[in-house]
């Protein structure tokens, strides 16, 4: 059973416009990224009162937090990074939610011309961090949600199933994005298949092969693209999956901060997941 849920600072940056559309869409969670342009660790704890009061008046849940944790170089600070999974585990227990979204670090310095192949003597860094976080989660029964993100430890199918086998935690399980593999020049099946055992999350974005290079940084309707979303929703729907898919289209653009859709452009990304959702043998809760 496949729970939608959305990154609705995609639609706007309005919390009352993301809810009007969520709920025009028939879409009844909230993957909480933003509101008012401003990332949900960063909000006040007003903005977080009047956020909650919001979603519980009109009957909107939270599929996870979705928090920048691990979205920093492999060389960072890290009890300071510590201190932001804290709050995102605060968080959880606001919104009543066990998720929350995290990455596997950029390369040291966040070197934009970092070479993969030099990841190896980095990695034992990568692990030690990742599992003080999932032990932080387990204590408070949260679960942490590893994106494969372009430019992270992850973001290849061979490391980010190197870094669930490695940690080997139930409080670390992946959210699978087959648009980001698609992005990164990595085959999205493959992803699928070496990390399928630890999915626990799915984020909806295609995207086509080679378009960032030709300059066109923003994703497609789903089933258009290069990720095959079809194969890993039949994967999913195949391992009896019961989860949140979470629409995060980027059909207007994305970057390391989110992505734009647009309230206009959101409602057709989410009937298009829904058509592939019932071609695939999937239900929806």
């Amino acid at each position: 059973m496949f729970l939608l849920s959305a990154f609705a600072d995609e639609i706007s940056p309005d919390p009352r416009e993301q809810v009007a559309v969520l709920k025009a869409s028939r879409v009844r969670f909230i993957e909480f990224r933003s509101i008012h342009k401003t990332n949900v660790l960063a909000l006040s704890d007003e903005q977080i009162r009047e956020f909650k009061k919001l979603i519980d008046g009109e009957g909107i849940g939270l599929s996870a937090i979705g928090s920048p944790v691990g979205k920093v170089a492999v060389d960072a600070d890290f009890p300071a990074h510590l201190d932001k999974l804290k709050r995102a585990i605060e968080l959880c227990g606001v919104f009543n939610t066990r998720g929350i979204r995290i990455f596997s670090f950029y390369p040291p310095g966040n070197d934009p011309n970092f070479d993969p192949a030099n990841w190896p003597a980095h990695r034992d860094e990568v692990m030690r961090r990742m599992g003080a976080m999932a032990e932080l989660a387990a204590k408070a029964g949260v679960i942490l949600f590893h994106e494969n993100e372009h430019r992270i430890y992850g973001d290849s199918p061979e490391r980010a199933a190197d870094v669930f086998a490695t940690v080997n935690s139930p409080a670390l399980r992946a959210a699978y994005d087959a648009a980001n593999y698609t992005y990164g020049n990595y085959d999205p099946v493959e992803g699928w298949e070496k990390t399928k055992a630890y999915v626990a999350h799915l984020h909806i974005k295609d995207w086509k092969r080679g378009g960032h290079a030709a300059g066109h940084d923003y994703g497609v309707i789903a089933g258009t693209g290069d990720g095959n979303i079809a194969y890993s929703t039949k994967g999913a729907v195949a391992m009896g999956y019961k989860g949140f898919a979470t629409m995060e289209p980027h059909l207007r653009g994305g970057g390391p901060t989110g992505g734009i859709t647009g309230p206009d452009l959101f409602p057709y990304a989410v009937d298009a997941f829904r058509a592939i959702l019932k071609q695939c043998g999937g239900t929806e809760g």
